[in-house]
């Protein structure tokens, strides 16, 4: 684990909202998330995310990745850039223009104060809209438009670089500018794995009622006689998941019973008759 954040010091960020403590000594990835209940493949896809540019994951591993760690990290994002990141954003501008007249100083305040309460808004929503229903297969969710959130961090960026009075604290103007810039590049990769979440989710049920390749591996493991328990820790996937899955598989087959869907696996040769315990 201490390898991984030594290679990518840009996941210091994530490390901090996964409630990762430091003094990992040699302690493994998996070791790590083991201990605190994290899924270990859905941690190393959020890594990717943050460090490898405009990386996006496979399908196949979306169909892996356990949702609800992902949807968790996103709420825990949502609390980072409201009450730390904006608030130092806040005290570097303010401190910035304290030489500026009043009228500017008001004009500069409002435009983040809005800003600001827009984009308690747009959290709200998500975490009142979105994540409830992330791995709800029959739930609706509308596609959210981020742009105005880039659109006014680039204005803010601009009126700082291009119209900033020249009474203006300039060394504060330099903290400014590199405060947006790294709050820009999070707030980027946030909106890439919350889209990734909702493909995952949109591509995890198929429009012709046919079983994902999770769905048939976890229906085997159902019908050789495995609790949800047992197959989440097999498979290294929250029993949330699981469970999920297996409400999926009810809908498309219709097949409620543990005996019924057995049947289902022989019939469809997902299983050997030799495999029944």
């Amino acid at each position: 684990m201490a390898e991984l954040l030594e290679k990518a010091q840009s996941l210091l960020g994530v490390f901090n909202r996964m409630g990762f403590n430091f003094g990992y000594g040699d302690a493994s990835v998996g070791d790590v998330c083991s201990s605190s209940g994290t899924d270990p493949e859905t941690f190393l896809l959020i890594c990717k995310v943050y460090s490898q540019g405009s990386y996006r994951p496979s399908p196949e591993e979306l169909e892996k990745a356990d949702l609800s760690v992902i949807v968790e990290y996103l709420s825990l994002s949502h609390s980072y850039y409201m009450n730390v990141a904006l608030k130092d954003l806040a005290a570097s501008i303010g401190r910035m223009i304290v030489p500026c007249g009043d009228d500017t100083q008001r004009v500069i305040w409002k435009f983040f104060t809005d800003f600001k309460e827009e984009l308690r808004k747009h959290f709200d929503y998500e975490e009142s809209i979105v994540f409830p229903h992330v791995s709800c297969p029959d739930a609706v969710i509308l596609n959210e438009d981020h742009s105005g959130v880039e659109e006014t961090l680039e204005d803010l960026k601009s009126l700082v670089m291009n119209h900033l009075p020249a009474d203006a604290d300039q060394q504060e103007a330099f903290k400014v500018l590199s405060a947006i810039n790294s709050l820009q590049d999070d707030i980027r990769k946030h909106i890439l794995l919350e889209e990734t979440a909702l493909e995952g989710r949109k591509e995890g049920k198929t429009e012709d009622g046919t079983l994902t390749s999770r769905e048939r591996e976890i229906l085997v493991l159902v019908a050789k006689g495995m609790i949800n328990k047992e197959i989440a820790d097999m498979l290294n996937i929250s029993i949330h998941t699981v469970i999920t899955h297996r409400k999926n598989i009810t809908q498309k087959t219709g097949i409620k019973t543990v005996a019924g869907l057995t049947v289902y696996a022989l019939l469809n040769n997902l299983l050997n008759v030799g495999a029944i315990e």
